[in-house]
């Protein structure tokens, strides 16, 4: 974590004055006409100051030559921090059940056990699919699933301790919050037991997932009955203090309001200042055309999800608000597609997501993106910008560099074929049979897990 921005001096250049950056002088050499609180924010920013939430709402909302100027801001703010390199990683999303008793609007996901759709994938085949994704130079998985009824409060320990007797060395990126909280309800004990125990079979981090809007009103409206607000943040948490790093995320383009927004990241902010936990920020925008609350008018007042200017301006904004503590901040091309995604490039971000493999959640919604990229494909779309691309671990190590040039080098994963023939989708995967949540799940009884100390 860099140094505390509150107690930074505003650069200047010798004598006394605000030094000229790039992204001042740029702006004002062409004359953008933006008004004087907007220039003022920026200028603040520019000088290595935190932004309130004020002054972020006033940015989310700005339109015009003043988003132009936002977006200088965040790309020289990002090329102070991080330089040019854009990383990515190799890894697999599994998500080993669609079966979910919670029933959120914007879930496109989830069945009930009832349904055919529902399926559940036995850990032998969790283990199966991790190997291949080892074996195709993957070092992460991401397990993630609904919350099948009546889980046995071992299960997420009892698999991951399945995936490294198999893989000693892959990353297990899992679980969520919600599955988090899930898992130590059912096990009848504490959260910090629990994430011990977790910690403990050899999960080296969660996702920041389940976040949504970290406002409750919002939340008892897209998604009653979810995890709370203070839920999430007792999660998060209580995995840094005990030295399990996470990711964090926010979903927008639905019913919140920029100050909403703006008062989400600061949140986050003021979690990392105490704690250090967080890996990087993931804006994910909300997809919406097969969301159960879009698709039925649940939800009044519902937007369709975010446009081009909203997620440019979320992109920008999470740089400007998180530089000092978060450095990483990831485009998300899942949601956006690569064009878009490669874009927000030069609007703050430094991190190009992961290669995924399989992606069932956002294109259950409808997103059109998500099965897979291969390492060859992210690397020329960075480069198409100016940037460097490097391939990381899932916490930020450097694994390898490329340089500006087209580089010859070839993935396994570049050579598999197509996706779909290959690992399979969503689509398939939800009505395969062999794979029936009725035929394939085993409903434990609730008994209390014994953890040792």
């Amino acid at each position: 974590m860099v140094s505390d921005a509150d107690n930074r001096q505003p650069a200047t250049d010798g004598g006394g004055r605000a030094e000229e950056t790039p992204a001042r002088a740029g702006w004002r050499a062409v004359g953008l006409p933006i008004e004087a609180e907007v220039a003022r924010v920026l200028d603040r920013a520019l000088d290595g100051a935190d932004i309130d939430i004020d002054e972020a709402t006033l940015l989310f909302d700005a339109r015009g030559p003043a988003l132009s100027a936002l977006l200088l801001t965040a790309d020289a703010l990002r090329r102070r921090t991080v330089g040019d390199r854009v990383t990515y990683v190799i890894n697999r999303n599994i998500n080993f059940t669609n079966v979910c008793i919670k029933h959120c609007g914007f879930c496109a996901f989830s069945r009930d056990h009832r349904q055919e759709e529902g399926y559940f994938l036995p850990a032998e085949e969790v283990v199966r699919r991790a190997q291949e994704a080892w074996d195709l130079g993957a070092r992460e998985i991401c397990v993630q699933a609904g919350l099948p009824p009546k889980l046995d409060g071992a299960y997420y320990i009892d698999l991951t301790k399945a995936i490294k007797r198999a893989l000693p060395a892959m990353h297990v990126h899992g679980f969520s919050p919600e599955e988090v909280l899930y898992g130590a309800v059912r096990a009848r004990c504490s959260l910090e037991e629990y994430l011990s125990a977790l910690k403990a079979a050899g999960v080296g981090s969660l996702p920041g997932t389940s976040a949504e809007i970290l406002d409750q009103d919002v939340r008892d409206r897209i998604a009653p009955g979810r995890i709370t607000k203070d839920q999430w943040v007792d999660v998060i948490t209580t995995a840094h203090r005990l030295g399990i790093r996470t990711t964090s995320t926010i979903m927008y383009g639905h019913i919140e309001t920029s100050r909403q927004k703006a008062a989400h990241i600061a949140l986050l902010r003021e979690i990392q200042r105490d704690t250090g936990g967080f890996t990087e920020f993931v804006p994910l925008s909300f997809i919406a055309s097969e969301a159960p609350m879009y698709a039925k008018g649940l939800v009044p007042g519902l937007r369709g999800g975010a446009t081009g200017a909203e997620v440019m301006k979320m992109y920008a904004v999470s740089r400007i608000m998180l530089n000092n503590w978060i450095p990483n901040v990831q485009a998300s091309w899942v949601k956006e597609g690569p064009k878009l995604a490669q874009m927000a490039l030069d609007a703050g971000c430094n991190d190009f997501m992961g290669t995924l493999i399989n992606e069932s959640i956002s294109t259950s919604a409808g997103a059109i993106y998500g099965q897979r990229m291969a390492p060859r494909e992210m690397r020329a779309l960075i480069r198409e910008m100016g940037r460097l691309p490097a391939e990381r671990n899932t916490l930020y190590g450097i694994v390898r560099e490329f340089g500006p040039e087209e580089d010859e080098h070839y993935d396994p994963l570049d050579l598999a074929g197509e996706g779909d023939e290959r690992f399979g989708s969503y689509e398939r995967l939800s009505h395969d049979a062999s794979f029936r949540f009725a035929d394939t799940y085993k409903r434990g009884e609730l008994i209390p897990l014994e953890i040792k100390g």
